[in-house]
């Protein structure tokens, strides 16, 4: 059993509350923990990175000079990728990087982390919580 002060508004101890240890993870979580976090951060990246291909870029459908005759190389469009205002080769789209977290595993993470918090008596019950607006 786990003890955790409680206190009240103005900050004072007034008692104690018990914690059973089935509630606690004491021995294991820390990858649980590290995937929530990770998770976490990756799902506020905005992901919002975006470039033309040559499919997507404006311009005419014909052909800049004949295939043969012309002693130049051969060329289809104006928009390829090895042209000065042409497409990207392998251009970004917008994405989203979140990862799924199981219900299990997010539930094992906090255990962990508050079992972490209990070991280092930084974690307090408040006896009543009121909101006046």
């Amino acid at each position: 059993m786990a003890t955790l002060p409680v206190i009240n508004g103005s900050g004072s101890s007034v008692g104690d509350f018990e914690v059973d240890d089935a509630w606690l993870e004491r021995e294991k979580g820390t990858q649980a923990v590290h995937d929530v976090v990770v998770a976490y951060q990756a799902a506020g990246r905005a992901g919002t990175a975006c470039t033309k291909t040559r499919g997507q870029v404006k311009a005419s459908n014909a052909k800049p000079w004949r295939q043969k005759g012309t002693g130049r190389a051969r060329a289809g469009t104006i928009r390829s990728p090895l042209w000065r205002g042409g497409g990207k080769t392998f251009a970004a789209e917008p994405r989203d990087f979140s990862q799924k977290v199981n219900r299990k595993m997010y539930r094992g993470a906090l255990r962990c982390i508050f079992s972490e918090l209990v070991r280092q008596e930084r974690l307090v019950v408040v006896d009543e919580f009121n909101i006046d607006s």
